[in-house]
């Protein structure tokens, strides 16, 4: 079975040119500019119901995504090439499928003509049997066979058909058959729970393609648990469910058409057109440069300029693999020429890379899904974010400025960085960024603030050398629609997930067994549910590892008397972290992959520069002003002490402050640090000053040339 080497994102914007040829490049080449633009059409202009948009936002999201990945897979895979066992394969799952397609379209006719559809025991006869079979039989298919270069295999065609008749069949159910009333219920249609199914086994294959296996296995595990909770033990049984009334329940707003994807088919898909807008209008690279300008000629230059520029890059980035690819291609080659070992580049800019997913405006998509959980107004998340982003950067800058100056590096020269009074003049390509900020600030909606952004984006273009004129508008939306299409079958696997938590309680229980561990000690409770978030969101996306702790572990927390703000930014935190830490460290494989390191060792090294950044959601736990929760001079003294907290941890994990420090010292430091997390200034006091004893006799032992 293949999987992609990398993001789908990263893959689709290599191959963008050389992907499909003849008309068929044309024709999903004007379809992926379509989906885009309808996007915004829709969201801005003319709105649709909701369950039809989201239906149609997935329906685009499957087409574009068999067409290209298919394509795109086909040079380095290792599948077979048979073409005439392919069109064999194609025609016998074709066929059921088509047949499946044709009562769709009779069905959409009758409910178009006469405001309704006949029993779907007549008309739909054997629909759900032809569709489904159709379906498995052709994914199975296409993960041993592939195609011809630079067109659509037969086989994807066939899954193209059948994502339009599963879709557009659960479409017309939502009045012509009382989707809503009946979906998960004991009276649900068992042709919609077929189409469902479909639909689900069609997400779930493009899932595999673009993400890889991790979330496909664990959205599995879930659905089985579904069918199989009468016979498990503890808190995990449960009463069962039927095929009939899952697949229906699944495929409704508790489930694939809930949050996750109410999130991807607004605020993420248009910040995706933002971001692609920003690239066409190189902006992204200025973030770059300037990060260059800034940090460049410092110790270990390129590995600050890493976290510099992520950072940046993060407010328009939503993934951390592709904000690694984006940044790291550049920063990942400089610090090995300055002394980097290759491990240790590759995990600098993977650790650097993931704090994008937590640097306000965008967060990666995580505030928006919060915000749609929680309820909490979009600018309070936004406001709220800010000193753990701080943080988050200022942990990474500490343990690579301890790093090299242990290892004596030296930075880039005057003529290896651009000239920051050169950038300053061009500071003008801040604008889109301070329109979107200003303009949720003075009460704009985001999706308002995100279109005058996109906006902005092409109007401060005309101020460069890279005006974007019609074809430079038409090719950023074909981006971002080949972009979006890893977030958002991520997004609706991750779908699937919650509403089997939904379905089956389980969520509930697990909130029963935390708060009989905070019984206990509530420490221990925090400290299982930062192992249980990170476990869920190893080999996951940010957004999906989110939405599913949010479920899973959020609720339990609230349960305990923590503040709805403070529990889902504890999961956020480390479902954001999870992305560098091993065994399963996408940021990290990715890092790897651009320093030719080898992958495991480069996440446990990744693990090792993030590590202060494990502590920070418990001072945010004991101490909420570092989430603006508080009034000024407690925020101010809690991110004060907080700093200070990950400045002396960071010196504990590498064994230097103003020289080396041995391992007593190293765990006299760590202590130090841990007395800050509580955010009591009796162990504030304690800690500042045997963290400042330790400085200072680190300061008197070590020459003044070698700490400068």
């Amino acid at each position: 079975m293949s999987e992609p080497s990398e993001p789908i994102s990263a893959s689709v914007d290599r191959d963008a040119h050389t992907g499909l040829e003849g008309w068929q490049g044309k024709v999903f080449g004007l379809l992926c500019v379509l989906y885009a633009a309808w996007h915004l059409y829709s969201l801005n202009i003319a709105p649709l119901e909701t369950w039809l948009f989201r239906i149609l936002h997935i329906l685009g999201a499957l087409v574009l995504g068999f067409a290209l990945t298919g394509v795109l897979l086909v040079g380095n895979d290792k599948r077979l090439r048979n073409d005439k066992l392919e069109w064999i394969i194609a025609v016998l799952a074709g066929l059921p499928v088509l047949y499946a397609l044709a009562l769709t379209a009779h069905g959409v006719s009758q409910y178009w003509s006469s405001g309704t559809v006949q029993t779907p025991d007549t008309t739909f006869a054997f629909f759900g049997i032809a569709l489904g079979s159709g379906t498995l039989l052709a994914i199975f298919a296409g993960w041993f066979l592939r195609g011809r270069d630079g067109s659509v295999s037969p086989i994807d065609w066939v899954l193209i058909l059948a994502s339009i008749a599963s879709t557009g069949f659960i479409a017309l159910s939502l009045d012509a058959l009382n989707l809503r009333l009946r979906a998960g219920t004991p009276f649900a249609d068992p042709q919609n729970a077929w189409a469902a199914f479909a639909a689900m086994a069609l997400m779930l294959e493009l899932t595999r393609r673009v993400a890889g296996m991790a979330l496909v296995v664990i959205a599995t595990v879930f659905v089985t648990y579904s069918f199989v909770g009468p016979w498990l033990p503890g808190f995990l049984e449960h009463r069962g469910y039927d095929a009939k009334r899952f697949f229906s329940y699944v495929f409704t707003d508790n489930g694939i058409l809930g949050p996750t994807t109410a999130v991807s088919s607004t605020y993420i898909i248009l910040f995706i057109i933002f971001a692609a807008f920003l690239q066409s209008s190189k902006v992204g690279d200025y973030f770059v440069n300037l990060a260059f300008a800034t940090a460049g000629r410092a110790r270990g230059g390129p590995a600050k300029v890493a976290v510099f520029a992520s950072g940046l890059m993060g407010m328009i980035n939503g993934t951390s693999a592709g904000n690694v690819v984006s940044t790291g291609s550049l920063t990942i080659p400089l610090m090995k020429r300055v002394g980097y070992r290759s491990q240790s580049a590759g995990a600098i800019e993977a650790a650097a890379s993931t704090g994008g997913q937590i640097m306000p405006p965008i967060m990666g998509a995580g505030a928006f899904i919060m915000a749609e959980i929680t309820g909490i107004p979009y600018t309070e998340l936004v406001i709220a974010a800010l000193i753990p982003a701080v943080l988050y950067f200022v942990s990474i800058y500490f343990m690579v400025d301890f790093e090299a100056r242990r290892l004596g590096m030296r930075g880039m020269t005057n003529e290896e960085v651009p000239k920051f009074r050169n950038l300053a003049k061009q500071a003008f390509l801040f604008l889109p960024i301070i329109i979107l900020v200003g303009s949720l600030f003075l009460g704009y909606s985001v999706i308002r603030a995100g279109t005058l952004a996109i906006a902005s984006a092409a109007v401060v273009s005309w101020l460069t050398p890279f005006k974007m004129g019609p074809r430079e508008i038409i090719e950023a939306l074909r981006n971002a629609s080949q972009m979006s299409i890893q977030i958002i079958s991520v997004c609706a696997t991750a779908g699937i997930i919650v509403g089997v938590i939904s379905l089956t309680g389980v969520g509930a229980r697990f909130s029963s067994l935390l708060f009989e561990l905070a019984e206990t000690s509530k420490l221990l409770a925090l400290i299982f549910a930062m192992i249980i978030s990170i476990i869920l969101g190893m080999g996951m996306p940010t957004t999906a590892a989110y939405a599913v702790a949010a479920s899973v572990v959020a609720p339990g927390l609230i349960e305990l008397g923590i503040e709805p703000l403070i529990a889902h930014f504890f999961v956020f935190y480390f479902a954001v972290v999870s992305a560098i830490t091993p065994p399963v460290a996408l940021a990290a494989y990715a890092g790897a992959a651009i320093a030719g390191a080898e992958p495991m060792r480069t996440s446990v090294t990744a693990f090792r520069v993030g590590l202060a950044a494990f502590i920070v959601p418990y001072m945010f736990f004991y101490s909420p002003g570092l989430l603006m929760e508080a009034g000024w001079l407690e925020i101010i003294r809690n991110a004060a002490t907080a700093i200070i907290g990950v400045y002396f941890l960071s010196g504990a994990v590498q064994g230097y402050l103003m020289g080396p420090l041995g391992p007593v010292w190293r765990v006299l430091l760590l202590g130090a640090a841990l007395c800050m997390i509580s955010g009591d200034w009796r162990t504030d006091v304690i800690g500042v000053l045997l963290g400042a004893g330790l400085w200072l006799k680190s300061r008197r032992e070590t020459p003044l040339s070698s700490a400068a």
